[in-house]
């Protein structure tokens, strides 16, 4: 049994959604479907939820919200048209959202959740009845009804423990499942929402759940790439890679996944394929547990912008017990995480996004960094970006590094800050902001060869 799980460009379009009952056709093994919104079908387009976010906000303002209400129907409208469906569907998926405008919410944020995932939900019930109209024997099933329990955290939902038995029984269905990506239900029976790569994770959680011996992943490149495409020119595809590096380039800014996305399967050691709905016959990218390693130490070089540090300096800082511990604490009290902490003898460095900064918290900070740890120097410097090389070989390679700090000196950009997790499977340069396509591009370079002769 294999997950398919089809994102917002795959079902953006009737002609989309066409590709996707052509691929789940092909092979039988492909059993549970996940689908999330319909995407952008063009660069100016507009995705699915965004005009479900325009109604919310519309409908919490007391607006009248006919227009951005019609706004959407269209959208599947102009879908369900194409593939040739019954007006009940369109009829169906109308009574749905109004009836969602017309009830009562604990609070705004959750009823703008529970519109979002409408998109996804309706979309589901819309892909099930084009299988069906074709002769695939199809069924829409909810997260509800399906048991995918989660924690009531809105917006960031974790499934619970119980609810892998209860999907499990989908391996039972006979036919071709689809299933709505983004969101669960709590035990009290409230949707709730995951984080950002949901439907994602909802593939995930499924393939854990029913032990598929596959979850692919389908979307609009033929694999997952060394460096980002936009910054290096004709970069080279990356046909295998294990879970650790794909969460490692995923946490510093890879798009294909959200680094959080891939845990259920990681944990349940179940491979995942990338895969391209518009070209369906290309290999794509096998993630797994382990690989056979090659020559070249590093799989992926990826890059995150929006990055602050925290510079902290005190005369034998490394003598005086706890130091750490309360600086840390200082940022714990006003609900700042850390990413990176490379620490001198009498100096060290926390590295945060800058996002989660205001002026009047950043002079709180400072003040209290100060007062506090009775420090020689404390400032906040910021527009950092964090340039990650990645990959399981670079543990066994001598020279790793040098051969990095080397080309990027040689290229005139300034490191910053560097930091090894304890694994070796990733090696941080923190650089100025201003440098980080040049950087992308030396690193690449240096490891891969020249740009655009692959």
């Amino acid at each position: 049994m294999k997950v398919a799980k089809f994102g917002g460009s795959s079902v953006a379009s009737a002609e989309q959604i066409k590709k996707v009952a052509a691929i789940i056709k092909e092979d039988k093994d492909r059993k549970i479907v996940v689908v999330s919104a319909p995407g952008k079908r063009h660069k100016n387009d507009e995705k699915t939820t965004d005009l479900l976010i325009k109604l919310g906000e519309a409908s919490i303002e007391n607006k009248n919200s006919e227009l951005e209400l019609a706004a959407v129907l269209t959208r599947y409208e102009e879908i369900a048209t194409e593939l040739e469906l019954d007006e009940a569907i369109l009829q169906e998926i109308e009574d749905d959202l109004r009836t969602k405008l017309h009830s009562t919410y604990e609070n705004d944020g959750r009823f703008l959740d529970t519109l979002k995932a409408s998109g996804e939900d309706n979309n589901a019930k819309l892909v099930a009845a084009y299988l069906n109209s074709t002769g695939q024997d199809a069924v829409y099933i909810n997260p509800k009804d399906a048991g995918l329990l989660v924690s009531d955290e809105a917006g960031n939902a974790q499934v619970l423990p119980e609810a892998y038995d209860y999907l499990y029984r989908l391996r039972e269905r006979k036919e071709v499942v689809v299933f709505p990506g983004f969101f669960g239900y709590s035990k009290n029976g409230i949707l709730v929402t995951f984080p950002r790569g949901g439907s994602d994770i909802t593939g995930a959680i499924l393939a854990a759940a029913v032990q598929a011996e596959l979850y692919e992943n389908f979307t609009d490149v033929d694999s997952v790439y060394a460096a980002n495409p936009a910054i290096v020119k004709n970069p080279v595809e990356i046909k295998r890679m294990t879970y650790r590096e794909m969460r490692e380039l995923s946490y510093a800014g890879f798009s294909v996944f959200h680094d959080e996305a891939l845990i259920p399967a990681f944990r349940n050691k179940i491979p995942v394929c990338v895969k391209n709905t518009n070209n369906p016959k290309s290999s794509g990218t096998l993630i797994v547990a382990e690989r056979e390693y090659s020559l070249n130490p590093v799989i992926g070089i990826a890059a995150d912008e929006g990055f602050a540090t925290i510079y902290v300096r005190k005369y034998l800082m490394n003598r005086e017990v706890g130091f750490g511990r309360r600086l840390l604490e200082i940022l714990e009290d006003v609900s700042i995480s850390y990413e990176h902490i490379p620490s001198g003898i009498d100096d060290t460095s926390v590295i945060i996004r800058q996002a989660q900064l205001t002026p009047a918290l950043e002079q709180r900070i400072i003040e209290r960094i100060s007062q506090e740890l009775e420090v020689d120097d404390v400032h906040i410097e910021h527009d950092f970006s964090m340039v990650m090389l990645v990959g399981e070989g670079m543990n066994n390679t001598v020279g790793v590094t040098a051969r990095a700090a080397t080309a990027l000196a040689n290229q005139q950009v300034n490191i910053e800050m560097i930091n090894q997790g304890s694994s070796e499977t990733s090696l941080v340069f923190g650089i100025h902001q201003k440098d980080t396509d040049r950087a992308v591009q030396v690193l690449y370079n240096e490891f891969f060869g020249p740009e655009d002769k692959h």
